[in-house]
């Protein structure tokens, strides 16, 4: 088997977690204790009924005591966090620095889907993804203290200035979550990060609103673009700099 795959599988065991996290977090439950039970009955379930992506498949999306539906979030965020994992294996290799971005993946898959569902970012998610940054800056990987505290600064900033000017449509969970990306990425991928997040934010959006799924007051759940302008970056960000400064005939 070779390193991707096994990366892979073992991503599909952290997104069962993930999906723990994204339960309970917004419920203000522990993430630490309590064993994995039916949000439909509240039967405790039992290892067969939590095996990633197999047991959802085997028990045909049900569950198994009272056959009420189970939401196909659970394999979708594992199947997710799977296939990032294998990608940043395959990018970054072995090594520290992919330890740190696995960890800046399971905050951005967490914060994603639990913005998706409830139009919010825990503080509680925001504080655990500021103290993994700050440990792997402290340990001088990549990149310097500096250049990550400036990037949390420009990427932060960058979303405040906005929810300043936009009135307050910008919420505080998104600047944080930005500064978190700041932090891990450093300046000035960070901040492309985020610019590139908007972007994504105001394509999708104009398409909706055209398609009138969503009027221009109705809320977008901002992290998932941020999490893809991240992804984005951490893949093609040499590329995304050089075709806009191309657009701008710097090069």
């Amino acid at each position: 088997m070779t390193g991707a795959a096994v990366v892979f599988l073992l991503g599909l065991c952290v997104g069962s977690f993930l999906n723990v996290v994204i339960y309970r977090l917004p419920r203000e439950e522990t993430v630490v204790t309590g064993r994995s039970r039916c949000t439909s009955c509240g039967r405790t379930l039992s290892w067969r009924d939590l095996v990633p992506v197999a047991s959802y498949l085997i028990l045909g999306g049900k569950c198994r005591y009272c056959c009420e539906r189970i939401s196909p979030r659970y394999p979708l965020v594992e199947l997710i966090t799977g296939a990032v994992f294998a990608a940043l294996f395959y990018r970054l290799g072995p090594s520290l620095v992919l330890l740190k971005y696995l960890c800046l993946a399971c905050i951005l898959i967490a914060a994603s889907f639990i913005d998706l569902e409830h139009y919010l970012i825990p503080n509680r998610l925001v504080l655990a993804g500021l103290v993994m940054a700050g440990g792997f800056l402290l340990l001088n990987m990549e990149i310097t203290i500096k250049l990550g505290l400036l990037g949390a600064l420009a990427a932060g900033g960058l979303l405040l200035f906005l929810a300043v000017v936009s009135r307050g449509n910008m919420g505080g969970g998104d600047i944080k979550l930005a500064a978190v990306v700041g932090l891990f990425m450093g300046w000035p991928w960070g901040f492309m990060a985020v610019v590139v997040g908007l972007f994504l934010a105001g394509a999708v959006g104009a398409v909706l609103m055209a398609l009138r799924v969503k009027g221009r007051k109705d809320p977008l759940p901002l992290a998932p673009f941020l999490s893809a302008g991240a992804l984005a970056v951490l893949f093609w960000g040499p590329q995304i700099l050089a075709w806009y400064a191309g657009l701008w005939g710097m090069v």
